[in-house]
């Protein structure tokens, strides 16, 4: 059984001892802390609001969520089965105190977790979930009395609330979209994008194709959109002879997409294609965190823009994005994020604008993705031994790479004329994680391979 505190919220596998796993004592402690967190800001608002991906313990986490943000004297939003995204908008339009999202993201069916919002409908920040995180490490827990007590109120119309908005932005071309005809196999994973993403491709006109559709959570491969879990959706995109394939996580932040002859478009390239999208109809910067594909960089300066990294965590993609003004940005895993709508990674915006990028291209989705810069990626890492000197590690490999192109605001990225290395130590366990792109994945297996000899020789 897991249980991982962490300063994003908390998430473990459902059963088991309190402490060691996400029990119904844990989601107490960790909601009231939570609670208590908002308390003190004083803020207008009263509301907080909880949505759930369609895991089989979602029922039993928002019950005991919902009775406990009551007994802290808050009145629950709940818009059930929705989307992360989906709770992020609500948040805002609602001018709510908060919000908590019940999902474990791409975690299998056995893990759930608590994500936390703040009254922007942005995750909160490292700063504030170590405030929590102090919180729930205390036995000072005080419940409001009776005359005090929150109200639970339900409400399932935000979904197509999101919908409205993401067909109302300007970039977004229904009618374009609509003339495509456009035949799209969906597979969804058994979670809440079976009921919001079909809504969606019904309003842009097109065929929607459904496999695994069926909120149950009961997750028919490892949810996790990546190519080994994918043969299913591929096959059927050249058996239907459809236009292309959409995959999204159980909790519909992440956006990968399948080209008509089944090939993986890439989810490195979501946020590119969508990007040189965005960037061709206004001009402005991009983000992405360090471990996200060299072709943003790329096609940002194409379009006479500025690329800034961010250290990993869709937290701290927002923040760079913000201060650098972006007009998009996002993470390498199909996360999308569009600040004309909100700051969070958002499935639904992506396809919008994706959809309305290639129609107007007028061209197949393969077609769309040999335009742009092949990139190959390596993904390693290396078990340490709890006695050793991380630091170390990283400050004899930067001496050594002094006159390259550094980067230390997350661990140490590197930069070479054909690709780059990023390593990061593990935030819960001593692990060093090694990413590597290059021209070839040849060549990026070969980097990645060089550096971990390297931190095997200092050891």
């Amino acid at each position: 059984m897991t249980l991982i505190k962490s300063i994003s919220g908390i998430r473990g596998t459902i059963g088991g001892r309190s402490g060691d796993a996400l029990t119904p004592l844990d989601i107490v402690r960790f909601t009231s802390s939570y609670a208590r967190f908002i308390s003190s800001k004083g803020l207008d608002s009263n509301v907080i609001v909880i949505g759930r991906d369609a895991r089989i313990s979602g029922k039993m986490l928002l019950n005991i969520v919902s009775g406990t943000l009551i007994g802290c004297g808050f009145d629950v939003l709940d818009i059930g089965l929705s989307t992360t995204p989906t709770v992020e908008v609500t948040v805002q339009k609602e001018s709510a105190a908060g919000g908590i999202i019940l999902t474990a993201s791409h975690n299998p069916k056995q893990w759930n977790a608590l994500k936390l919002l703040n009254s922007k409908g942005e995750f909160i920040s490292a700063d504030d979930g170590k405030i929590i995180l102090d919180f729930a490490s205390s036995d000072d827990f005080i419940f409001s009395d009776i005359s005090e007590i929150g109200s639970y109120n339900f409400d399932d119309s935000f979904n197509e609330k999101h919908i409205d908005a993401v067909l109302a932005l300007d970039l977004v071309d229904v009618d374009l979209i609509r003339s495509k005809k456009f035949k799209i196999v969906l597979d969804a994973v058994n979670s809440t994008g079976g009921i919001v993403i079909p809504r969606l491709l019904e309003r842009l006109g097109v065929d929607c194709i459904k496999l695994f559709c069926d909120p149950t959570g009961d997750f028919p491969h490892n949810p996790e959109p990546l190519p080994e879990n994918l043969g299913q959706i591929s096959d059927m995109v050249i058996d239907l002879n459809a236009d292309l394939g959409i995959v999204v996580d159980p909790d519909v932040d992440r956006l990968a997409l399948i080209c008509e002859d089944g090939s993986m478009f890439g989810e490195e390239y979501t946020l590119v294609s969508v990007a040189d999208y965005v960037l061709s109809k206004k001009s402005g910067n991009t983000v992405s965190n360090l471990s996200s594909t060299r072709a943003l960089s790329d096609i940002t300066k194409k379009h006479q823009g500025k690329y800034f990294a961010s250290a990993v965590g869709e937290v701290n993609v927002v923040e760079k994005m913000k201060k650098y003004n972006a007009v998009i940005g996002g993470e390498g895993n199909g996360g999308i994020i569009y600040p004309t709508l909100h700051y969070g990674r958002d499935a639904l915006v992506g396809i919008a604008l994706f959809l309305t990028y290639l129609a107007e291209q007028n061209i197949s989705c393969k077609s769309l993705r040999n335009t742009y810069p092949n990139y190959y990626m390596s993904k390693n890492k290396i078990d340490l031994d709890l006695s050793v000197d991380i630091s170390r590690i990283f400050n004899t490999i930067q001496l050594k790479y002094s006159s390259n192109k550094l980067n230390t605001i997350d661990g140490l990225k590197i930069d070479f004329d054909q690709g780059w290395v990023h390593l990061r130590r593990s935030n819960t366990e001593p692990i060093i994680r090694i990413y590597s792109e290059s021209t070839s994945q040849d060549k990026a297996e070969e980097l990645s391979q060089d550096f971990i000899n390297q931190i095997k020789e200092i050891l």
